[in-house]
């Protein structure tokens, strides 16, 4: 089933400036909100919808890639949207009590929230590139202390309950028709007090650590390309479900072969005389030499294509080209015979411009 427009479930133009997107998300989000609409599968769905289209809109950078290539380039950045209603809450936590001061009520210390992504910036060789590779990386990230047991107190002891929420993470007031929920200023939504702080964590339940993860680098590769591995992000709070590890690949040049697409490029040098004559010559390529027949009359500058010879095609089957330029080489050192035969060669050169030329003139 396709996909709606952005603009058209928020109801604003392409040209809406963030304000506009805003608050038309403000209104939907309103009317959808899950506490309003208890059961409404309908309203749920809409509610999602419209989460997502803000989330990208309010995004520049999302944004100019879904007006120039739609859903499908979003989902080539590895963008999927939302998991579900926590995933949004804990995103949008801080719009939601900017919007109505409402909405998030019994959700504080209980919430499960999404841990965060990561991002790991990898540099592979212009050949790892070209066919992939299977290697193990180390991940720094934040993981649950074993010394105690992500609780965030010293062995022994443990957190109490938050004396101003009761545990709940938030604090109500009513106002209006509405009740105004914020963040409890005692435990910072926390729920529960640490009286007796670990002394590995100090607290923060967490400590940092490095994890070895096996990576499977697809052939074909560029820079730039991002490679998604679900669930190794950063942890989940209370229960939520870890954030995702994006990798981002650096391509390093090659001595000899340039890239243009999936197609590699490359000079070779030829003789006069082969470009004159014409000659079979070998070339390098990924796959090692192959033989590439230089025709009469070659001029330098001149490519030639060696069909498959390039990157496989990351999103599709085949593979690029390789695109070979000649470059006729002047020789600089001629032996004397070398240099009677070429002064031969040009005055029979000169013979032939010279009938040429009076033959145009009509003598």
């Amino acid at each position: 089933m396709a996909q709606r427009d952005y603009y058209q479930i928020l109801g604003v133009g392409r040209d809406a400036g963030e304000e506009d997107i805003k608050r038309s998300y403000r209104r939907l989000a309103m009317q959808y909100h899950p506490d309003k609409n208890p059961g409404d599968k309908e309203a749920e769905e809409k509610f999602k919808e419209a989460s997502e289209a803000y989330e990208v809109l309010r995004d520049p950078q999302k944004r100019e890639i879904y007006d120039h290539y739609g859903h499908e380039g979003l989902r080539g950045t590895g963008f999927t949207g939302f998991r579900g209603f926590e995933d949004i809450f804990s995103t949008f936590g801080d719009i939601f009590e900017d919007f109505f001061g409402f909405g998030t009520t019994q959700r504080g210390r209980t919430m499960a929230r999404t841990g965060a992504d990561l991002r790991y910036d990898l540099t592979v060789s212009f050949l790892d590139g070209a066919f992939g590779k299977e290697i193990n990386i180390e991940i720094p990230r934040s993981m649950k202390c074993d010394y105690c047991g992500g609780s965030g107190a010293e062995p022994g002891t443990s957190p109490s309950t938050c004396p101003t929420c009761r545990g709940q993470g938030q604090v109500s007031r009513s106002q209006g028709f509405f009740s105004i929920t914020t963040t409890c200023p005692h435990c910072q939504g926390e729920g529960e007090v640490i009286h007796t702080p670990c002394s590995q964590c100090r607290a923060r339940k967490k400590v940092r650590k490095r994890k070895s993860i096996a990576l499977k680098i697809p052939p074909g590769v560029e820079t730039g390309s991002r490679l998604r591995l679900r669930g190794e992000g950063e942890e989940g709070e209370r229960g939520g479900p870890p954030g995702d590890l994006y990798v981002i690949i650096h391509v390093e040049p090659h001595e000899f072969f340039g890239r243009d697409g999936d197609d590699i490029t490359c000079q070779i040098p030829i003789s006069f005389s082969q470009a004159a004559l014409g000659e079979e010559i070998e070339v390098p390529t990924l796959n090692g030499t192959k033989k590439l027949p230089i025709p009469k009359g070659t001029q330098s500058g001149q490519l030639f294509r060696l069909k498959g010879e390039g990157f496989c095609h990351m999103r599709g089957y085949g593979r690029g080209d390789e695109i070979v330029e000649v470059i006729v080489k002047t020789p600089t050192k001629l032996t004397k015979r070398q240099e009677e035969l070429l002064r031969e060669f040009s005055t029979i050169e000169e013979g032939k411009s010279q009938k040429g030329f009076f033959r145009k003139r009509g003598r």
